[in-house]
């Protein structure tokens, strides 16, 4: 039986796109995991230094889903990931 290979659940997404998708649809995907409860799950540690792809501001995203405080750009990360060189941006348009 397969399921989720980002938490190891039996049950299967529908969102589309998958913990190793890139862009808007990796954004989509955590958005939509497991009913939308991953999108606000904290992030351990104290999340991720990152710089907003959209504007080039620094700011710590510190859970799954997060937008950057400047110009509110969407940015995700898959719990299957750990370093923030995987976050992914949603564009400009995007809108939670």
């Amino acid at each position: 039986m397969s399921g989720c290979k980002s938490c190891g659940s039996t049950d299967k997404h529908t969102s589309g796109g998958g913990p190793f998708s890139t862009g808007r649809e990796l954004v989509e995907f955590v958005c939509n995991a497991h009913g939308g409860t991953v999108k606000n799950q904290i992030i351990d540690g104290g999340g991720y230094d990152i710089q907003c792809q959209g504007c080039n501001e620094a700011f710590t995203l510190t859970t799954f889903v997060g937008q950057c405080p400047k110009c509110g750009g969407v940015h995700a990360i898959a719990p299957v990931h750990r370093s923030a060189e995987h976050v992914q941006f949603a564009g400009k348009d995007f809108v939670l």
